[in-house]
């Protein structure tokens, strides 16, 4: 099989969580998440993030969006998010389905979100003719693959906190942005003012399983009752606990998240100063996005498995994963310069 670019999704399961899998499989255990498996890792979750921290498990990193806001929101209410914000374009609608509200969506030139440019959307705060803003979501690391420093996003959280408004983070690859700064995952999180966080763990070497963390105790208040009419209550939910445990010792998920970033980097060293290939953005985290020739890509996914990001401008998205090798990157830059070099 080719190496696969599409998607960090396409990576298997790494070994260690494997095993830890294996390990959760030895004999019976309580169900619902009595078990002692989800009570380590749910304490675990308090040791890294602070002991304000409410963890609840679910199986989908659509349903910890949509059940996050659903416990912040309600139906004459508004989430402010990126017009490129996984919410907005990839979840089928979800959001406004489930949620009843409203999104709006903020156009910004590198997928993050400030202060200046949600000031507008807060025009119409207390006119009943209007869905009332309620929550600021933001991705980390963006759809872009670019990220909010701390510094960044306590702006956003005192902006948001100063009117009223709550800060919800995607953090499907929040991995891939602390890895990129160097920091702790509270210092992205809790100590920056994060109210509520999806932690993604699919993307970072997990077989399945996302957690939902609040930081705000009224927040989680009623979540178990939210989280079983979503349907995400996991009967077995020692399975979910057991990765994360793994994914959390010996901070597994930065080396797996590091490995990402590093091979999105060498890719982007490889392609650069190929003619005809432009790197369209900053490569901070495990995405590389660049334009092509529209002949040039047709005969790359021929080859290779990746998306295009933006057919109108023919920009292409390569992601790479923590079990992208070396290998695999030279292999594919190599064929981005042959096929280049064969349109001219």
């Amino acid at each position: 099989m080719q190496p696969c670019f599409a998607s960090d999704n396409y990576a298997g399961v790494h070994p260690r969580v494997l095993a830890a899998l294996a390990a959760a499989n030895d004999g019976p255990a309580p169900a619902y998440g009595a078990d002692e498996l989800t009570g380590a890792a749910r304490q675990r979750f308090k040791d890294i993030l602070g002991s304000e921290a409410e963890v609840f498990f679910v199986f989908l990193g659509t349903a910890a969006n949509v059940l996050a806001l659903s416990a912040m929101t309600r139906p004459h209410h508004a989430v402010l998010a990126a017009a490129t914000a996984h919410i907005n374009v990839d979840e089928c609608g979800a959001p406004e389905r489930h949620l009843g509200c409203k999104l709006m969506c903020v156009d910004t030139p590198d997928g993050k979100l400030t202060p200046e440019l949600l000031q507008p959307f807060l025009l119409h705060l207390g006119n009943e003719h209007h869905n009332q803003p309620r929550v600021v979501s933001i991705t980390q690391a963006t759809e872009l693959g670019t990220v909010y420093t701390p510094d960044e996003i306590r702006s956003l959280a005192g902006f948001a906190h100063d009117h009223g408004l709550l800060l919800h983070m995607d953090g499907a690859r929040l991995g891939n942005a602390a890895a990129a700064l160097g920091c702790g995952l509270r210092e992205l999180t809790s100590g920056a003012g994060v109210d509520a966080l999806s932690f993604g763990g699919t993307k970072n070497g997990l077989m399945f399983g996302e957690a939902v963390v609040f930081f705000r105790p009224e927040l989680a208040q009623d979540f178990a009752f939210i989280r079983k009419q979503g349907m995400q209550l996991c009967s077995k939910m020692r399975f979910i606990a057991a990765q994360f445990l793994a994914l959390l010792e010996h901070d597994l998920w930065r080396a797996n998240a590091s490995q990402a970033n590093a091979m999105a980097r060498l890719l982007a060293e490889r392609v650069a100063g190929v003619p005809g290939v432009q790197i369209t953005q900053a490569v901070q985290t495990n995405a590389v996005f660049a334009s092509l020739a529209p002949g040039v890509i047709a005969r790359l996914q021929r080859r290779f498995a990746f998306y295009v990001w933006n057919h109108e401008q023919n920009v292409v998205r390569w992601m790479t994963s923590f079990a992208t090798t070396g290998a695999e990157v030279e292999a594919f830059a190599a064929a981005v310069r042959q096929e280049a070099l064969a349109d001219k």
